[in-house]
């Protein structure tokens, strides 16, 4: 799990070669303006979902982990909370994993919450689960998928 602003996303660039158009796409001046829908960059390797809703209690948020796809989660407006469990550590699996949609749920309990503020962004790799969305308010939000192999 990574936390930082996107103005040290250079740093990252080199775990991964899709991080480089990732970070490229959320560094695009009209990013704020794009409507809620599915983005591609590199064809299937990477591709950004814009995000607009409600906020979650802690409560409400699940655990989810990925199997194929890292996630970039850039906060474009808002505040958010992201609560973080090492996936080995979650014993209660709620949703079995889903090969096509590549995710599953967990019952489990975050470990830690990850506080963001606009221009933050987390990266959560297959072995992170990750509750998000969790916010008294609206979150607007980037989510970076970047294909594993």
């Amino acid at each position: 799990m990574i936390l930082d602003k996107l103005e040290n996303a250079e740093t990252y660039t080199k775990l991964h070669p899709g991080f480089a158009k990732a970070f490229e796409f959320l560094r695009r001046g009209d990013l704020s303006s794009l409507g809620v829908a599915s983005y591609p960059i590199d064809e299937k390797k990477v591709f950004a979902l814009v995000q607009k809703g409600s906020g979650k209690r802690r409560g409400e948020a699940r655990l989810e982990a990925h199997g194929n796809f890292i996630d970039i989660q850039f906060l474009i407006d808002g505040n958010e909370q992201v609560g973080w469990k090492p996936r080995a550590d979650c014993t209660e699996v709620s949703q079995a994993y889903n090969h096509e949609k590549d995710i599953e749920f967990f019952a489990d309990q975050p470990q830690t919450y990850l506080s963001l503020k606009p221009g933050m962004f987390c990266v959560f790799f297959p072995d992170d689960a990750h509750a998000p969305m969790i916010s008294e308010g609206l979150v607007h939000k980037c989510v970076v998928k970047v294909k594993l192999s």
